[in-house]
């Protein structure tokens, strides 16, 4: 029994099953991502997506480079709007690219889409199971559209809520789960089919904390076994607990690329040192860029952020050039930069809808 084309709902993701398992079948990919020696499982070149509206073109996606190696867990971060949800449904075949090219396991995603769909597991941010069939059957049934035997799909089933802690919730009707039990049981199904590669699409978006950090375990088992994933976040703790290198996307663009590491240093600084004053920052403050130990001065309404290579005696220097200036310090931190600070530095503070 060979899958059609599928919608929406579909989803899939990786057992923790032998990685050597989980890849048999794929096409060979042609290069190494990232200098990765590892063969690449996702692949977008130069990749496109405008969509039509009454107010003219809207340009989602605009050129995005990405390679994703074997194995690899891949995020993607960038605020609302920015084009990751549209780029995780050009790579799923749910979105048709405008142009550019995107593989998933070696297949073009628009000429292969049926084999594409075949390697992949994707969850989505909104709830997509079927409330007319128990937490079972939900499984059941998405192994026996792949193509497993009534026997191998049951045994896969019972597996799966086992080890995602669904075995009490086997009967239960999806809808009148909890949203962190509700999201396993996505995970679970994404997983019926052992899939090549796994796409989470703000899998803990709306989630308490302790069910997010919990959905993390999973994931970082998941992360062990060797199952590739490619997920899309907004929350910096997230990438930084998960990912073992991430791209910032904003207004469809890839800015940044790396290590969350690497990404960090790329800050220009190994400290942040942050100050609040009780009135307008003093002329002064700006002379720092001058500094040979500072990288970057942000000077946002009272607030002022100097990012610098050295500390020693910043923060004295700012207090200094206040009262020069009869402004005091109403706040002071010191502080590594974080995933957070490259992520405003890259996309701005400016709200977003």
């Amino acid at each position: 029994m060979s899958p059609p084309q599928e919608t929406a709902r579909s989803s899939g993701a990786t057992a923790p099953e032998d990685a050597a398992a989980k890849v048999a079948g794929a096409a060979p990919a042609a290069a190494a991502a990232g200098g990765d020696e590892r063969p690449v499982a996702v692949r977008t070149v130069d990749l496109h997506k405008t969509y039509s509206s009454p107010r003219g073109d809207v340009r989602a996606v605009q050129g995005v480079d990405l390679d994703v190696a074997q194995g690899e867990f891949f995020g993607l971060l960038g605020p609302n709007g920015a084009g990751k949800s549209t780029t995780i449904g050009m790579l799923t075949t749910l979105v048709v690219p405008t142009s550019g090219r995107a593989e998933v396991c070696g297949l073009d995603v628009v000429r292969d889409q049926v084999e594409v769909k075949r390697r992949i597991g994707m969850v989505s941010q909104n709830n997509t199971l079927d409330n007319d069939l128990d937490a079972f059957e939900n499984l059941e049934f998405r192994g026996r559209y792949f193509g497993m035997g009534r026997k191998d799909a049951r045994r896969r089933a019972d597996e799966l809520l086992e080890m995602f802690n669904l075995t009490d919730r086997r009967k239960g009707n999806p809808f009148e789960m909890s949203g962190g039990q509700a999201k396993r049981l996505m995970i679970c199904r994404a997983l019926v089919h052992r899939p090549q590669v796994l796409f989470l699409d703000e899998p803990t978006a709306g989630l308490d904390p302790q069910t997010r950090v919990n959905l993390w375990e999973v994931l970082r088992t998941l992360q062990a076994d060797g199952q590739t994933t490619v997920l899309t976040t907004h929350y910096m703790e997230e990438a930084e607990a998960l990912c073992d290198r991430v791209a910032v996307v904003d207004h469809g663009k890839v800015l940044a690329s790396g290590t969350v590491d690497g990404l960090k240093s790329s800050a220009g600084a190994d400290t942040v040192i942050t100050v609040t004053y009780d009135g307008p920052p003093p002329d002064g403050v700006a002379a720092l860029r001058e500094h040979a130990a500072v990288g970057r001065v942000e000077i946002t309404g009272r607030q002022v952020r100097v990012f610098a290579r050295e500390a020693d005696g910043v923060l004295g220097d700012l207090v200094a050039i206040g009262a020069a200036a009869g402004v005091g310090v109403t706040d002071a931190a010191q502080l590594r930069p974080s995933l957070e600070t490259v992520f405003l530095t890259l996309t701005g503070r400016e709200y977003r809808e």
